[in-house]
């Protein structure tokens, strides 16, 4: 933490004055340096030892919690901070400082920020914090003196960490703005590190239409402000270049992208699918149903494109017109039910995963059993469901609560319907092409995703990484599929099994391979 003589700077051009170069200038200019050759003096074997305030110098470790688009921002950060010499660790006992990138949706997050900045200074490491948090309430005790990169500031993180390494505190919490326009946010071209090097997350704005009354998002990325549709094709078509498979679209809603700036999501979709290479995919983030339900024909249309994952995220958030009202959600049931009915018509197989508040305030137990109801009817396969919590300085907060242990014997209740059904068992025998873009968490899969952007895990070799393969699906768990490459059992090519037939005589119908082979 800062001392009290520490100098305290709201703004980094407070330090600079107008002739200096700016921050891309600086950034451009290092890539045209040609450092000269020196003639290094004899340290008897010693090592050099680096001055720990030299800004640049410094190893730093990076938390992000939250959402894709926060997890898109980490990685440009990361990377402009390894552009500009400092090394990222996954270490944070030997980081120099940590860089904390956080999230304001739920309460529990905002727990592990606030304890992860405790452990920080206990430890005596630099902080800086960036994400919704302190955008959203930059003035909270626990934030004191620490410095603060804002969400639309992430192109300016190596000022903030030069400074935050030299003792001062800075915050920068402004918008960016073109002629008085809000941008959706900093460059899209800039350094990134990617967590997965196989799949790019592309930001495609920034902000929302909504003022949902338990949203603290919203006080954090502000209204609407979408990127330029050429900027994003840019953005995807570098990516493809640099060996990425799988593209997401993220922000607090697509399904608003371009009302600012005169366009629309479809619009954008098909310019971006005339750039997906053969052998890769394209996902799309969360929408809410108020600004899709207008472009249901070409979303459905869109969905059903080869190189585009049937999957739509739709948070519905509860089945009782009464709590949406109340959460001013500016949607009925019926709305939700429309978009979910016509993409499941028009799109064979869509995945449709949706949101579930329980317990918002006000929220009877009819209004409860509506949410029930819709469930059971639609069975989601995959259905995010969070207890509320009352965040401050939302109107929701003010409201008058649902007791604690109804809210948590609803979440109960919900959690069990959900499990009790398995969306995926239909699928076993079925000859898939998947995806293969990660690592099981227990390292002892490969994580692809078919069409309708269900989990399959494969054999783990690295030839599968990146491509495109296909499958013979043979298990299905409630959040997975288990799936073999074509013409194998048990991880045996179909010419390893005909060898050993002919050389070996083995009764292998034993194992039951030969229906396999013959595609029963």
């Amino acid at each position: 933490m800062p001392s009290a003589c520490d100098s305290l700077i709201d703004d980094i051009e407070d330090m600079v004055s107008s002739s200096d170069p700016t921050p891309h200038e600086r950034q451009s200019a290092r890539k045209s340096i040609i450092p000269r050759s020196r003639r290094k003096k004899e340290l008897n074997n010693e090592e050099l030892q680096v001055d720990s305030l030299i800004p640049g110098t410094q190893k730093i470790w990076m938390k992000t919690w939250g959402c894709s688009h926060n997890n898109s921002d980490g990685e440009y950060m990361a990377g402009q901070l390894a552009a500009s010499g400092y090394k990222m660790t996954d270490d944070p006992t030997e980081a120099d400082v940590w860089l904390l990138n956080s999230c304001t949706v739920k309460n529990p997050a905002e727990d592990h920020f606030r304890n992860s900045i405790k452990k920080a200074t206990e430890q005596q490491k630099k902080v800086v914090v960036a994400g919704c948090v302190p955008q959203a309430q930059p003035r909270m005790e626990y934030l004191k003196g620490l410095s603060i990169i804002g969400v639309q500031q992430i192109d300016r993180v190596v000022e903030v960490v030069d400074e935050a390494v030299k003792g001062h505190s800075v915050r920068l919490l402004g918008q960016k703005k073109d002629g008085g326009r809000r941008l959706g946010g900093a460059r899209l071209d800039l350094p990134k590190i990617r967590k997965n090097p196989l799949i790019e997350i592309i930001s495609i704005n920034t902000g929302c239409l909504n003022a949902c009354t338990y949203c603290k998002t919203k006080h954090a990325r502000g209204d609407l402000a979408s990127y330029p549709i050429e900027e994003l094709v840019e953005r995807a078509r570098q990516s493809f270049q640099e060996g990425v498979c799988e593209i997401w679209l993220t922000s607090e809603d697509t399904g608003a992208y371009g009302r600012d700036i005169g366009t629309d999501l479809p619009t954008l979709l098909w310019r971006l699918v005339e750039e997906i290479p053969e052998g890769a995919m394209l996902r799309l983030g969360m929408t809410n149903p108020p600004y899709i339900l207008e472009h249901l024909e070409e979303m459905a249309k869109i969905l059903n494109h080869p190189r585009v994952y049937a999957f739509l995220h739709v948070p519905v958030q509860s089945a009782s017109d009464s709590v949406l009202m109340d959460m001013k959600r500016e949607y009925c049931i019926d709305d939700f039910k429309r978009v979910v009915d016509f993409l499941k018509q028009r799109v064979p197989g869509v995945t449709i995963a949706t949101d579930i508040i329980c317990g918002f305030p006000g929220e009877t137990d009819e209004d409860f059993q509506e949410t029930v109801d819709l469930v059971k009817c639609y069975r989601f396969p995959s259905l995010f469901i969070n207890q509320f919590y009352p965040r401050p300085g939302t109107p929701a907060a003010k409201m008058e609560q649902v007791a604690a242990h109804v809210k948590k014997q609803r979440t109960k209740e919900l959690s069990q319907l959900f499990h009790s059904y398995n969306p995926y068992d239909h699928e076993v025998g079925e000859r898939q092409h998947v995806l293969v873009t990660e690592e099981s968490f227990d390292g002892q899969y490969y994580v692809a995703h078919n069409k309708f952007y269900e989990q399959v895990l494969v054999p783990k070799r690295v030839e599968f990484k990146g491509k495109m393969i296909e499958v013979d699906i043979y298990e299905a768990g409630k959040h997975f599929l288990k799936g073999q490459p074509k013409g194998e059992v048990s991880g045996l090519t179909q010419d390893k099994i005909f060898r050993m037939i002919n050389n070996e005589g083995e009764g292998l119908e034993s194992i039951g391979i030969f229906n396999r082979l013959d595609g029963k």
